[in-house]
């Protein structure tokens, strides 16, 4: 940290729908990964708080469940309107706080307000269903059962940095909308411009106690609130690691979980090359890396490595570097403790043989975009999730080797397949074990109506608005005896 200013704002945590100063009197200073001040304080809640919370979701859920769709949408759509008139604000915070470039800060929150827009109406077409008795041989037509879709409870929405606004948004408004309670648990990294998102849905007049944003130390409400015999089901995004960890506390309570990945992106002799480079190189190196969905490793074949090679060294040699407030395409790591680690994993490639292209370049937390070829299976980033701006390039001799090395991780989120032959692709995509595969594309998220999900150490469930007001929700049936 290089200084501290001393107009620093101190936010309140919203409990039990009142913003007020936690009852620990601590607080949690957050500092800008660009700027290297403190820009803010958040509340370090109790355990006690946490009860209170949940307590007052769970109060509150039952007249929230009674109230029509319609009735619930409409607090939904005005929290939209309400991030609208915020959206340069809160862009700027997650300028800010995260280091994300203001562009994509934009993106984000807008993104965030179609979603939220978007899951009113996927909510209001989620109809129940009937069935009939005699559809099952031996079955009565006298019975009629009725299906229908009822709330889990008390949601907990715990979110990353990454996306500190459309992250916490895609659990919150699905969670509310299937006309369930919330606790919302920011990344403390991210959590102002969270408390910013919650503010404006605030203003909608949200009944009182059926959100509650936390803010505090995971060695303090971490695991209480996993634990927590008040919550119904959680919704998790963030490291494979935590995941692990929160599956391991809760206990028969419905779980979405959202971790890390080692998305490959698969490329044939025959592939476009110009198209494939461009989609690499986004993947791999917007927002610095920093994201689940990141291209994190390339599977080439050696027939036309060295083109691919020589095109994705001239495309990250354009990138941009620097601070956020300058629109930079490569921006600093959200800490130098995550700089160290891709630091670290740069160095191993290197001593153990791979050839470094272009980077290895460091300021602080700010990393110039490595790019490594050669890398071999003894590497640690040919496996090892960097978050960060390096990316490895593997080659192989066949199509086979190139699955045989994306199956070996323990990650199966998303894969990347450039070629020009369909048939080919639609076999890779059956034979690569992830959630998603895209053909002639960059991995990422969405569009958010699309289903995402993880295999293996990636997740667990599936995400989209859809699948999140499923995820959030259950089956109830009441039987019909008609005589």
């Amino acid at each position: 940290m290089d200084s501290v200013k001393n107009d620093v704002t101190t936010y309140p945590a919203y409990l039990a729908g009142k913003w007020q100063t936690s009852e620990s009197r601590e607080t949690i200073a957050i500092t800008s990964p660009w700027q290297h001040d403190v820009i803010g304080k958040v509340q370090a809640v109790t355990q006690s708080e946490v009860d209170q919370s949940i307590k007052a979701s769970k109060k509150a859920q039952h007249a929230w469940a009674s109230l029509s769709l319609g009735d619930r949408g409409q607090y939904l759509n005005q929290w939209a309107n309400e991030l609208e008139k915020d959206k340069e604000a809160i862009a700027t915070s997650v300028m800010t706080e995260v280091g994300k470039n203001y562009d994509d800060a934009e993106k984000e929150v807008t993104r965030t307000i179609d979603l939220i827009r978007y899951t009113v109406q996927e909510a209001l077409h989620m109809h129940g269903e009937s069935v009939r008795g005699d559809g099952f041989p031996g079955g009565s037509k006298e019975k009629l059962g009725i299906i229908e879709r009822v709330p889990l409870g008390v949601v907990l929405a715990i979110s990353p940095f990454n996306y500190p606004v459309n992250l916490a948004a895609s659990k919150i408004a699905p969670a509310l909308m299937a006309g369930n309670g919330v606790i919302f648990k920011p990344a403390t990294q991210g959590s102002i411009s969270g408390i910013k998102m919650i503010q404006a849905l605030d203003r909608t007049g949200l009944p009182t106690g059926l959100l509650s944003l936390i803010t505090g130390h995971g060695s303090v409400i971490g695991d209480y609130l996993t634990e927590h015999p008040g919550i119904n089901m959680i919704s998790f995004t963030g490291s494979t690691q935590t995941g692990k960890h929160l599956s391991q506390k809760s206990i028969m309570i419905p779980l979405v979980l959202e971790l890390g990945g080692k998305d490959p992106a698969i490329v044939c002799h025959d592939a476009n090359l110009d198209l494939t480079a461009k989609n690499i190189v986004s993947g791999a190196f917007s927002y610095s890396g920093q994201r689940c969905t990141a291209v994190k490793r390339v599977l080439v074949d050696d027939s036309i490595a060295d083109q691919l090679v020589a095109k994705l060294k001239t495309a990250v040699e354009k990138l941009s570097v620097g601070s956020p407030v300058d629109d930079n395409a490569i921006v600093p790591l959200i800490d130098n403790k995550s700089a160290d680690f891709v630091q670290g994993l740069i160095d191993d490639a290197l001593s153990k043989g791979a050839a470094l292209i272009t980077g290895n370049r460091r300021d602080k937390n700010l990393l110039a975009p490595t790019l490594l070829d050669n890398v071999t299976e003894d590497m640690d980033v040919a496996w090892i999730e960097p978050f960060g701006p390096v990316l490895p390039i593997i080659r192989v001799h066949s199509v086979a080797e190139a699955i045989e090395i994306a199956n070996k991780s323990n990650f199966g989120l998303q894969a990347s397949v450039f070629t020009q032959d369909i048939d080919k692709a639609l076999e890779i995509a059956g034979a690569v074990e992830v959630g998603t595969v895209q053909v002639n594309g960059r991995p990422e998220r969405g569009p958010d109506n699309f289903p995402f999900l993880g295999v293996k150490a990636s997740g667990m469930g599936t995400q989209g608005v859809h699948n999140s007001i499923l995820s959030m929700s259950r089956e109830k049936l009441t039987v019909m005896n008609l005589k």
